[in-house]
């Protein structure tokens, strides 16, 4: 199994803004622009917190967005408004862990989900993209619990106006 967190920041380390708006990101640019396609096409199961679900289900066709993976939301609901997309409950990192070893895992937004797999160090790689863009406030990408966690720097990458940092584990889990 490997752990992704596939996304993009703004340069203070925001992930959306105190809303939980992401209309900063669409303003910088597109997702066409990145590498997305790729990294998607690798991808097993896709992850993601209430919030994040609500951004995805405003769109016309969100079951188009994510249609090879199998998508789970955390969430206190039992059904969702959106075809494609499974409610879930309870502990992430747990959750994760029965998925089986032999699937690549994209966690997609919140730092909800992030932060437990982080402070159970079960997250493989870091891809992140970083936009031109200050909020001074929002939504942190990173809220775990204070520890060091290392990650090597494996590439740098450039799309338009957004540099893309790809991180993996810089040590095997023990």
């Amino acid at each position: 199994m490997s752990v992704f967190f596939y996304g993009c920041i703004t340069l203070d380390g925001y992930l959306a803004d105190k809303n939980h708006g992401l209309s900063w990101l669409h303003e910088t640019g597109s997702p066409e622009e990145a590498d997305y396609d790729r990294f998607y096409s690798a991808m097993d199961v896709a992850i993601m917190g209430k919030r994040t679900f609500e951004e995805i289900a405003r769109l016309e066709d969100a079951a188009s967005i994510y249609p090879t993976t199998k998508n789970y939301v955390f969430t206190h609901s039992s059904s969702l408004p959106q075809k494609g997309f499974i409610p879930v409950s309870g502990d992430a990192a747990e959750f994760v862990k029965k998925l089986g070893p032999d699937k690549n895992i994209w966690i997609i937004g919140g730092n909800t989900i992030l932060a437990p797999l982080l402070e159970r160090d079960m997250v493989d790689h870091l891809i992140v993209q970083v936009a031109p863009v200050l909020l001074g406030e929002g939504i942190p990408l990173f809220t775990q619990k204070e520890g060091t966690m290392r990650f090597r720097l494996d590439e740098v990458r450039r799309y338009g106006q957004f540099a893309e940092l790809i991180y993996s584990r810089n040590a095997p889990r023990g």
